[in-house]
């Protein structure tokens, strides 16, 4: 029993002693860290909207545990940059230790107020330091902040959140959502500063919120424009020289700038416009909303009344183009990848789409639907389709089946596919003896091109031009195209024009 004591407690002897040693084993650091990065660049961030959280590691390559004497922001406390180092909040942070061969995560993030500096657009740098003297080490800290103009609904002293009427539900209740109405200094969209958007900015009755060339508008979640019944909205977006930037373009997309957000479906709501609403766009891309436009009409009226003309709507985590009982024209459009459909007309009205680019090559997980889906139905009652027309359009997708048609046989069901590539391929013969999809029926279906190979330039990208060996390729309606005269990226079709919205020549932008 006295030898068993006599162990533990020479173990214990040895724990402590090696526990204190370990405390007094730290030497200072002489300035010979290595960092996984020399500069952190913190990708762009709107005025007062913190970034998101960027990281580095330092590594102690040496054999010695060692202190690093002091680890701060070279502006000190008031740096717009925030450190988090080994688990630790704070900007300042004193005798660091790091083990022999180890490493140590700092996590950086940033919130700076670019008025303060009068520009639009501002480089903000600051450094993290280690150190001091003649062993000073230094990682850089970039990052570009935006001005811009933010939109949002007001918050009551009692804190609740402005809202908006935009119609009813199945029940007969009043269907709310969180925005508030522009103001008529508001109801003019400019180039000068991007926009960002909380809540649903709503267009008043009787009035247009015009959207010059070049303008760019962010929408947070669960936000978007909503525009009330006999309220317009006016989108003047013209030609750009560069389909990169897109610099004449509207653009609609998410507040999230970040890279890594680029091709996010699903970060915003929708472009809204309600029954008894037009609209008249040009040159807009719409990107990575829940639903790219919901134009919503009512069993009862032929409306909301759309012209779409030179407009990209891809990656809506549901539909890109959902119409219900709407008046729509469309050329030179290209309705993308969508979670569903990428474009839906339902509950019948009438529609024209002409040199329009309808393809679903979604891959952010299973899709249900087809890239056209068409239906004269819904829950609220059934609407004639009047017409639905499409000439040099193609239809397609990484589906078998991309074109789905469902009449209600006690409405009217009139459409027509004239020049138009379609992918359908009924491998199974389910729809065989279909009357709807008899593609040799003269009356709905004119010189259709089935199943033959679209060869766009990268589906995955939402580049949906078509190359040399496209299919597409001379085969489109020559009437149709002297309505169209110009493609999407303003080449001349008028002689032996492709089907779709691009044009493949050798001079084509």
């Amino acid at each position: 029993m006295r030898s068993y004591l006599y162990v533990l407690l020479l173990f214990s002897i040895l724990v402590l002693w090696s526990s204190c040693r370990k405390d007094f084993e730290y030497g200072p650091s002489s300035g010979n860290l290595e960092f996984s990065r020399d500069t952190v660049y913190l990708d762009t961030i709107f005025s007062n909207i913190g970034s998101s959280t960027y990281s580095f590691k330092v590594y102690n390559r040496t054999r010695d545990d060692i202190l690093i004497p002091s680890i701060r922001l070279n502006q000190g406390q008031e740096s717009g940059y925030r450190l988090n180092v080994d688990g630790v909040a704070g900007k300042e942070f004193m005798d660091v230790p790091i083990l022999a061969r180890d490493s140590l995560f700092v996590f950086v993030e940033t919130t700076f107020d670019v008025s303060e500096t009068n520009e639009v657009n501002f480089l903000y740098t600051d450094a993290v330091q280690f150190d001091s003297g003649s062993f000073l080490q230094e990682v850089q800290l970039v990052t570009l902040v935006k001005d811009a103009v933010f939109l949002y609904p007001s918050t009551s002293s009692m804190g609740t959140t402005e809202t908006i009427d935009v119609g009813m539900d199945g029940n007969g209740g009043i269907l709310q959502v969180e925005g508030f109405f522009l103001q008529d200094d508001q109801l003019n969209f400019t180039n000068e500063k991007p926009y960002v958007i909380y809540g649903y900015a709503a267009v008043p009755s009787g009035r247009t919120l015009q959207i010059d060339a070049g303008t760019r508008v962010h929408f947070h979640q669960d936000s978007g424009i909503y525009v009330s019944d006999n309220a317009s909205l006016q989108v003047n977006g013209q030609l750009s020289t560069d389909t990169t930037s897109q610099e004449n373009e509207v653009i609609f997309e998410g507040d999230r700038l970040e890279p890594q957000f680029e091709n996010v479906p699903g970060q915003w709501g929708t472009i809204w416009l309600s029954p008894g609403s037009s609209a008249d766009m040009d040159y807009l891309t719409i990107k990575n909303a829940s639903i790219g436009m919901l134009v919503q009409g009512s069993p009862s009226s032929l409306s909301p009344i759309l012209s779409l003309n030179n407009t990209q709507i891809h990656n809506s985590a549901n539909i890109n183009l959902w119409a219900q009982n709407a008046d729509i024209s469309a050329e030179n459009c290209v309705l993308g990848s969508a979670g569903r459909a990428s474009l839906y007309c339902n509950n019948g009205g009438s529609y024209d789409f002409r040199h329009c680019t309808i393809a679903n090559y979604w891959t952010n997980g299973p899709r249900q639907g087809a890239a056209l889906q068409i239906d004269n139905f819904s829950t609220f009652g059934a609407s004639d389709l009047v017409k639905a027309h499409f000439a040099n359009c193609i239809v397609d997708g990484n589906a078998a089946l991309e074109l789905l048609l469902t009449p209600n046989e006690i409405n009217a069901f009139n459409f027509t596919f004239l020049n138009c590539l379609i992918k359908f391929k009924d491998d199974r013969g389910q729809f065989a003896q279909d009357p709807l999809y008899d593609f040799e029926n003269g009356t709905s279906y004119q010189n259709i091109f089935l199943n033959l190979d679209t060869d766009f330039v990268d589906p995955s990208q939402n580049d949906f031009s078509i190359q040399e060996s496209s299919r597409a390729r001379d085969q489109g309606d020559i009437g149709t195209a002297q309505t169209v005269p110009l493609d999407i990226r303003g080449n001349d079709r008028t002689q032996t024009p492709d089907i779709g919205a691009y044009e493949n020549s050798p001079n084509a932008l």
